[in-house]
């Protein structure tokens, strides 16, 4: 076989046959003896180099992945381990080592950079959020290998407890304040680092498997048709006031007659919105690509709100190129004004689907108007228009919330003012 280059590499097939590992080492001239390419039945594939200890004895050590490191990238590492182990160290040895005495921290470093790619996008933030802002300052310099099923049950309780919670940098708003909800799901996110860990053999068992998640707790407050009326007039009496963000009061208005989620709202691109066919076609949720149907009073609503030619998102920041993240603050002092008490953002999308169910639609339908993932509604042919069953759903849902929003038939929509091109 020729020396390893790009071509020669990709060119490297599995034995799913035989079952056995496929080697393909570096030779020719300019090779590098010891250097070469293992892959496993699956397909798996790794740089590796191989070499003797000063006992004689023969080691293999895997250098990189496929994909993550060029052919002359890994020969470079290949050629400093080499370069080692003639003058006497054992590479191999010492990853074990250094191994062995890893941290929480590295390895949660070490999985984030793993995932980098593999995991979605969103995923992974969230999963760096919560590592940084729990994970680390709790159980960081724990050493891995002597990690304890209590060490991690210590941790969900200091989380519920909120022994973590923090504000976030001034501007942002909202603070860190852990809970049940947070602590189960960090659990659950440090259950997925520890399997890696067990897979990589950098531990023999998982200390987070069988560990009892605290309930989180479903929620349970919802605004009635009254309570949605008093919300309505309480922003209408505020916008010619001059004062309250117009961008935040159209964003609470589409929550409630959408039932998005914050963020799929917020963050919402106007090229995934399709008013001809009602709906928005989501590339990205937390269920994946689905398709979102949309009542004539949503529909309504995005039609009426200004889209300069230069316009990303739905309902963009007062600064920057970014998206209004300001929404928590809006709808607290909307709340206040009306005197409306334990209302948080997700409540708006639960004052949806609580209106729904009072209106006698099914569990399926709700959950497909909400966007869940579930077979033969909106989990699948998101590339195709909005189930009728579905569109006259939202349109009925979204209309009796219209009519109590606003004093009128239809929605009040609030025009989100112009901003001057840059």
């Amino acid at each position: 076989m020729p020396k390893l280059s790009k071509r020669v590499v990709d060119a490297i097939r599995p034995d799913r046959a035989g079952g056995r590992d496929v080697f393909a080492w570096d030779t020719g001239d300019g090779a590098l003896k010891g250097f070469g390419v293992r892959m496993k039945k699956s397909g798996a594939a790794s740089y590796i180099v191989q070499y003797r200890t000063a006992e004689g004895r023969t080691r293999r050590l895997v250098i990189g992945k496929l994909g993550t490191l060029t052919p002359d990238e890994a020969r470079i590492e290949a050629r400093e381990k080499l370069a080692a182990a003639a003058k006497g160290a054992d590479p191999s040895a010492e990853r074990h080592a250094a191994r062995a005495a890893m941290t929480v921290a590295e390895l949660c470093d070490l999985y984030l950079t793993e995932a980098e790619g593999r995991v979605k996008a969103s995923t992974l933030a969230m999963d760096k959020s919560r590592i940084e802002r729990h994970v680390k300052p709790l159980l960081g310099r724990h050493a891995v290998r002597s990690l304890t099923p209590e060490d991690v049950e210590g941790m969900q309780l200091d989380i519920a407890a909120g022994k973590t919670a923090r504000k976030r940098p001034e501007g942002r708003g909202g603070a860190t304040t852990g809970g049940k909800g947070v602590a189960a799901r960090t659990v659950g996110m440090l259950g997925t680092i520890l399997e890696f860990a067990r897979r990589r053999r950098l531990i023999v068992a998982n200390p987070a498997r069988g560990i009892a998640k605290l309930p989180e707790g479903r929620q349970r407050r919802f605004l009635n048709l009254d309570e949605i009326g008093r919300l309505g007039a309480a922003m209408r009496e505020a916008e010619p006031e001059g004062f309250e963000n117009r961008t935040g009061l159209a964003a609470i208005r589409l929550l409630l007659l959408s039932g998005l989620r914050r963020n799929e709202a917020l963050a919402l691109p106007w090229e995934w919105v399709d008013i001809g066919a009602r709906c928005i076609r989501f590339a990205d949720t937390k269920s994946g690509a689905q398709l979102c149907p949309l009542g004539a009073a949503a529909v309504a609503l995005l039609k009426a709100l200004p889209r300069p030619d230069d316009a990303r998102f739905v309902f963009p920041a007062d600064r920057g190129d970014g998206h209004f993240i300001g929404l928590p603050r809006v709808l607290a002092r909307m709340c206040a004004r009306a005197k409306l008490a334990g209302v948080t953002v997700h409540v708006l999308r639960h004052s949806f689907a609580a209106a729904a169910a009072e209106m006698g639609f099914s569990e399926l339908t709700i959950a497909g108007l909400l966007g869940h993932s579930v077979p033969g509604v909106t989990a699948r042919y998101a590339h195709l228009a909005p189930d009728r069953a579905l569109l006259a759903a939202a349109d009925q849902v979204s209309a009796r919330i219209a009519s109590a929003l606003s004093a009128d038939e239809g929605a009040d929509v609030i025009a989100i003012p112009q901003r001057a091109s840059a």
